[in-house]
């Protein structure tokens, strides 16, 4: 099922919902699609709507400040692309830079994306132990770069995404 990105009426990103949540909003007069796919329409028996990527909601809704962005084992992918920190080819896995057996935690400065072989080679390792490199240093990314990433990451990368929008680092 398609995820939405659901921005504030202030145009900050505030979640995604689903395809099936962000058309009851549109119809609901609660939001207004400011991004469709292309082509795509939901079609009813009085009404047709595009397909909402991404959804603005017409009133501005006041949210607790969120300092940290959670930390997930897909957060972690998506936040790396899916590219291995250790060789550049395709990730599966998340590595521990410190290994958990070490004391180090499920954090998104001690963790990034890597392919079952290098995680493998690794081990229970340091990258100095190892002798492997990191190609990229971890970083922890704001609330709205983390949704950003997660809906630029699908399928349909940046060029999905309005123009407009800011795009992660």
């Amino acid at each position: 099922m398609r995820e939405t990105l659901v921005l504030n009426a202030s145009f900050e990103p505030l979640s995604t919902v689903s395809l099936r949540r962000a058309v009851v909003l549109v119809l609901q007069d609660k939001a207004v699609v400011e991004q469709a796919h292309p082509g795509l329409r939901v079609r009813a028996a009085a009404v047709e709507v595009p397909v909402p990527q991404v959804i603005r909601l017409s009133r501005y809704v006041r949210v607790p400040f969120r300092q940290r962005a959670p930390w997930s084992r897909r957060g972690v992918l998506v936040r790396d692309r899916h590219r291995c920190a250790y060789c550049g080819r395709r990730a599966t896995t998340v590595d521990h830079v410190v290994p958990r057996s070490r004391g180090g935690g499920d954090t998104w400065l001690n963790t990034v994306a890597a392919c079952a072989e290098d995680n493998h080679r690794k081990a229970n390792r340091t990258p100095e132990q190892a002798g492997m490199r990191l190609l990229s240093k971890p970083f922890e990314p704001t609330p709205a770069d983390a949704l950003l990433l997660a809906v630029g990451g699908r399928g349909g990368g940046w060029d999905a995404l309005p123009e407009w929008l800011p795009q992660p680092a």
